[in-house]
């Protein structure tokens, strides 16, 4: 069946806004480690996919996953030792007092639980978010969905967006801390305008490197500042790591112990399962005992022994192929040679990110800072052409995301890099 032939039937059976990735949607058919196939076996090198974090279809996950079902698959409200298993080695990666969790099928299913904790235990409905994220496609998360909405500002009253932190696009006329208390104050002035309003706050959700945001360099500072705003108004702090864990900075094994903070819950999803469905929560023991002691909360899927079978094997593939590690090397040498490219073409205003997860901001002019979409939307299908696949994010849909499975080798940067300076040679 051609392209064509799978679009129209995809539209009928779909809908036709039904999203899809580039100009000329690819037909994937196969993947293995870092790379993709299409029907016609041309290979893509992944440079956009955190969903398989340990590589497409790895061994050790497929061996897992496949031991497990033909042994039980079953609802959670059975005991088996799996589940306690994993979750105590999922909570060892954290701080020690995230010793907990709840398991789930999704990052949605997570952050709905997450929002619904963080409301109980204050009696109050108020969330802030930021002005461009994604948090899920529930009803309740979806209030936080400001990459999709005017201005980036929720329609719900429960919900308050704050501006992310940005220095290389400050909405302030300010430089250094200065510029980032700023930025901190906004959320206090969030959760006075909860009390004002009677609705009161409940809790603030961050992706910790603030992925869809763009990935602006954000200080610590600023990070800790926003956290003691939120206890001292007895609010919780939660971390989205869908997209930030798992080893994906190199540098810590979650985002937001890039900042040297521990959040009263954490949120997980995709790359949990390299492909498979497992979410999950993970917090403290009294939050989370306050939190079923008042809420039958079940999911007929979450946690189920497939589920952490896979969960374990994607552990063990992290920890014995040193993937955490793998990405703060090759992570460091991709931002290198961006910065090389950078210096040959205008094009591109700026280069930053974590590890294996890297933004290029193109711009029209490198003084104004004006974005440059369009030209964005060009690399992002050209380089798809050319057997390189990444997408775009920002604002301005002008930052060029780079986020590969966890094994990409330096050969890998290699093929992308020189890709890349072939493409905008000839723009």
């Amino acid at each position: 069946m051609s392209n064509e032939q799978l679009l129209q039937r995809r539209a009928r059976l779909l809908g036709a806004a039904a999203p899809l990735f580039y100009d000329e949607p690819v037909h994937i058919v196969r993947g293995e480690g870092v790379w993709l196939y299409d029907s016609q076996g041309k290979q893509y090198l992944d440079v956009y996919n955190n969903v398989p974090n340990v590589g497409h279809c790895h061994p050790h996950v497929v061996e897992a996953m496949t031991k497990q079902a033909e042994t039980l698959n079953v609802h959670t409200r059975y005991l088996h030792e799996t589940i306690l298993e994993y979750t105590e080695r999922l909570s060892a990666t954290l701080d020690h007092t995230l010793s907990a969790a709840i398991l789930t099928c999704t990052g949605t299913e997570s952050n709905e639980v997450a929002l619904r904790m963080a409301r109980q235990h204050s009696g109050n409905m108020g969330i802030i978010c930021s002005n461009f994220t994604y948090h899920g496609n529930s009803t309740a998360v979806w209030e936080l969905a400001t990459t999709f909405y005017k201005d980036g500002k929720s329609p719900s009253a429960n919900v308050r967006a704050v501006p992310f932190p940005d220095a290389y696009r400050p909405v302030y006329d300010l430089q250094g801390d200065a510029l980032w208390e700023a930025y901190a104050d906004e959320v206090k002035n969030a959760i006075d305008h909860f009390d004002v309003e009677g609705i009161g706050f409940a809790g603030l959700i961050y992706c910790p490197v603030f992925s869809g945001e763009g990935l602006p360099e954000v200080p610590p500072l600023y990070m800790h500042k926003v956290i003691d705003y939120v206890h001292s108004a007895g609010g919780l702090f939660i971390c989205d790591e869908v997209q930030a864990g798992f080893g994906r900075t190199g540098k810590k094994m979650w985002g937001h112990q890039l900042y040297d903070v521990v959040p009263d819950i954490v949120t997980m999803g995709k790359p949990m399962g390299n492909g498979y469905p497992i979410g999950g929560v993970v917090t403290g023991s009294e939050l989370l005992n306050e939190f079923r002691d008042a809420s039958m909360y079940f999911n007929t899927f979450g946690g189920n022994p497939v589920q952490c079978a896979v969960g374990m094997a994607v552990l063990d593939v992290i920890e014995q192929e040193n993937l955490q590690e793998n990405a703060l090397e090759v992570g460091r040498y991709v931002m290198a040679g961006l910065l090389k490219l950078k210096d040959k073409y205008d094009l591109i205003g700026d280069v930053r990110g974590h590890g294996l997860f890297v933004g290029t901001e193109l711009v029209k002019d490198r003084r104004s800072r004006e974005a440059a979409p369009e030209a964005a939307g060009r690399v992002v299908n050209e380089m798809k052409e050319r057997g390189v696949l990444l997408s775009k994010i920002g604002v301005y849909d002008n930052i060029l995301k780079m986020r590969p499975p966890l094994p990409f080798s330096i050969d890998n940067a290699d093929q992308l890099l020189s890709t890349l300076d072939d493409v905008l040679a000839g723009m």
